[in-house]
């Protein structure tokens, strides 16, 4: 990047999905980065990148990994329906705690924070488009279904508490279904690819009535860069999504054209998922303070980011081997 001054740059969840985009990034910009994850990057070392292994409630290990650092981008967290159906004691703890830990961490090397948040946090408003300041609307606390969106709120309040307590230079940015290359096969568009290139039938939940906004990753990491680097960003959240609204059933029939596979199952969540499960109807961001505030606009097509997702799909083998997480 022209004028861009090397930073040293923490990247927790450096392994996941986003975070593995978004350290490639960091480093084709000169940044020398250090990514602190629960388990190794797979393949062959990156240069400039130091690993760490460890879970985010090991303050020892984080303290080694967050020494002198200049910034640290958060996106390390137990998310999935699969994760927070199975495990919402951990996706509470994590997610909570340990985004405390980084906090405090990042507050002593005098790091600034760029914490990865969710849409899930506007629960099921009715009132979309979401803009930064929506309500949030949950469900009740006995359905696991609200532990994830519970959880990242309580990591957004973390995260603004230290910057009004303790002069801590933060930053939220809240993702919408962000899709692509990597992504583990347990959302509708990584299964729906996965499930079509290994000769499986594609899963439509509920009528594929629901409507989301999806977000191509290359887009997203391209956001959560500005958000670092914006000054005006500090001490605000920004919805990094799509506005472009899509029903489940489409981008379904997108994958099966790209695709070639036509045959399809249909699935009652309730059935499959039980009563701890609820889905939402719709999910639409207002992404126009992104747009003011740090010049950002998602540039990718669904179409378009589909054809990239299968091509790169179709020639990693090693990701059409994984388990398909999901129900059916």
């Amino acid at each position: 990047m022209s004028g861009h001054t090397p930073q040293r740059v923490l990247v927790t969840g450096g392994t996941g999905f986003v975070g593995h985009h978004l350290v490639e990034r960091l480093r084709e910009r000169g940044d020398e980065v250090t990514v602190f994850d629960v388990t190794a990057p797979g393949g062959a070392p990156r240069p400039g990148v130091r690993t760490v292994e460890g879970d985010l409630r090991d303050t020892a290990a984080l303290e080694r990994a967050g020494r002198g650092v200049d910034v640290v981008y958060h996106l390390a967290a137990v998310v999935g329906v699969d994760q927070y159906l199975s495990r919402p004691l951990d996706v509470i703890d994590i997610n909570f705690s340990g985004t405390r830990n980084v906090l405090d961490i990042a507050a002593r090397a005098g790091a600034k924070v760029v914490l990865a948040s969710t849409s899930e946090v506007f629960g099921k408003n009715p009132a979309v488009p979401w803009r930064e300041d929506g309500d949030r609307v949950l469900g009740p606390t006995t359905s696991d279904r609200w532990s994830y969106a519970s959880s990242k709120a309580l990591a957004e309040h973390l995260t603004f508490a230290f910057a009004r307590q303790h002069g801590l230079d933060a930053r939220i940015v809240r993702y919408f279904n962000v899709y692509g290359p990597r992504q583990r096969p347990a959302y509708v568009v990584s299964r729906s690819v996965h499930r079509a290139l290994n000769g499986r039938p594609l899963v439509v939940y509920d009528g594929g009535r629901q409507t989301r906004c999806f977000t191509y990753v290359d887009d997203a990491v391209t956001g959560t860069i500005r958000a670092a680097d914006e000054p005006a960003a500090a001490g605000e959240v920004f919805n990094i999504g799509s506005m472009v609204e899509t029903d489940m059933g489409t981008v379904v029939g997108l994958v099966a054209g790209l695709t070639g596979r036509t045959a399809v199952v249909h699935v009652d969540t309730a059935a499959a998922l039980g009563q701890s499960y609820e889905d939402l109807g719709r999910r639409v961001p207002d992404n126009t303070k992104a747009g003011k505030v740090l010049d950002w606009r998602p540039e990718t097509s669904l179409r378009d980011g589909l054809a990239r997702t299968i091509e790169w799909a179709r020639a990693s083998d090693w990701w059409l081997a994984l388990p398909d997480s999901g129900a059916e």
